[in-house]
């Protein structure tokens, strides 16, 4: 189904699910056009454990969209997350047929497309494959060899694995909720799009994105993405913690520790105290704030604990990597109080909160620059991204030898006009639809 010039993102969650809705405007910020959201009932830490649960709440999501924005929504993009992904350095090279002619963007491709090639564990599959830095015939530090002389074209590769299942069933869930599925992308890379500048990747920035079931972290350094984690805590675990700890129903410890929760147990004094209604006629609990923040403190610094061994994992203890722009925290769970200050005490790096609003227009809704948005937005500026990529959207009234002249003009030689070639993502998403439209 042809969409007009506007995009879709899709945020599965653990706790909740967000469609979102929006284009770009004349100057390059987004406008959110529509936005649904609806709990999250059949995933669980990142990964979708009821297929039937996950297909409702995606519908739900992208109805509250389709009427809030009055468009009807039809390819997206997912992110996805879990335990399950992993990511590894990789280096490979191609030998080029002839040295005298510039490299090109089909050379790069060629070479991304050898990484995909890689044999993986049994199960296992490349979600992303992402060049750090290149080589040309043994000249080092590249960041952009198009249009150099070279005959041997090299690079690193920061690769994204990810378990087949996951990704399959993720699909599975799109395609029976009547939609199509345009990409995936690695939750903390679409994060990471939307709260991070550029100047903070230049740098050296961990992101950490707190969500419901898992926290996910991206490392830049120098405008490159470094080092990509999932970690399967999240903020459930710590109202879990609570549920427990307490002896109340879930649903009153999400309320007290949004209503209450801070991260640092000092904060609050001995007779600080909540009362909480029993179940059916019982006698009320009463809480002591001060016990809530232990409780909450104790799990918070494991989760930061287990971010920041991933940190030092990556070598940001090296003068050489070192993250001047230190921590940004975005999601839900970034929102608990006092946050910031502990993250700060135990890292010992800088640290802000980090609000989408980078990039998104200036009368945009107040709600969607909340860090909860963050990854659907992320998702959004994604879809985007390959919308204008796609040479479908540069004027569909052109014909073919019009494109290929324009790639010319424009120095772009011949740059995947339409019945060119197909990207290797294309190639990916049509093999993974088609393997859905034989389970059938």
């Amino acid at each position: 189904m042809e969409q007009g010039n506007y995009s879709v993102g899709l945020d599965i969650g653990t706790t909740k699910i967000v469609a979102i809705i929006g284009k770009e405007n004349e100057y390059g910020k987004i406008e959110v056009l529509g936005i649904g959201r609806s709990k999250s009932l059949g995933v669980h830490r990142g990964v979708v454990n009821n297929i039937t649960q996950t297909i409702k709440s995606i519908q739900q999501a992208v109805e509250q969209a389709e009427a809030d924005s009055g468009l009807k929504i039809g390819s997206v993009v997912v992110g996805i997350a879990g335990q399950h992904i992993r990511s590894l350095q990789h280096s490979d090279y191609i030998t080029r047929a002839n040295s005298e002619e510039v490299i090109n963007e089909e050379d790069l491709d060629k070479l991304c497309n050898q990484v995909y090639k890689l044999v993986m564990l049994p199960g296992e599959e490349i979600i992303h494959v992402l060049p750090q830095e290149y080589k040309v015939d043994g000249q080092a530090e590249i960041k952009q060899p198009i249009g150099m002389y070279g005959g041997r074209l090299e690079a690193n590769f920061h690769v994204v694995v990810g378990q087949v299942s996951s990704i399959k069933n993720i699909g599975r869930c799109i395609k029976s909720a009547g939609l199509d599925l345009g990409n995936i992308t690695l939750e903390p890379l679409a994060s990471s799009d939307a709260v991070l500048s550029q100047e903070e990747k230049e740098a050296g920035v961990a992101l950490i994105d707190i969500g419901g079931g898992t926290t996910d972290l991206a490392i830049f350094k120098d405008g490159i993405i470094r080092h990509t984690a999932v970690i399967p805590f999240g903020g459930n675990v710590i109202t879990e913690d609570i549920k427990e700890g307490c002896s109340i129903i879930e649903k009153q410890a999400e309320l007290l520790k949004m209503k209450f929760g801070s991260a640092w147990p000092g904060e609050n004094k001995d007779n600080e105290i909540v009362s909480i209604p029993g179940l059916r006629g019982r006698e009320p609990k009463e809480i002591t704030l001060k016990n809530l923040s232990k409780i909450i403190h104790a799990r918070v610094v494991e989760i930061v604990e287990q971010v920041y061994v991933e940190i030092k994992n990556y070598g940001h203890e090296e003068q050489k990597k070192k993250l001047i722009a230190g921590i940004v925290l975005t999601g839900g769970g970034s929102q608990l109080k006092h946050l910031k200050q502990l993250v700060e005490y135990i890292t010992g790096m800088d640290t802000r909160i980090g609000y989408p609003n980078e990039h998104l227009a200036g009368d945009s809704d107040q709600e969607i620059a909340s860090p909860l948005y963050a990854t659907a937005v992320g998702l959004l500026m994604n879809a985007i991204e390959n919308k204008r990529r796609s040479p479908i959207y540069r004027e569909e009234a052109k014909n073919e030898e019009e494109l290929v002249l324009e790639g010319f003009a424009e120095g772009r030689v011949n740059e995947k006009s339409k019945g060119t070639r197909k990207s290797v993502f294309d190639v990916w998403s049509e093999k993974l639809k088609d393997f859905l439209d034989n389970a059938e």
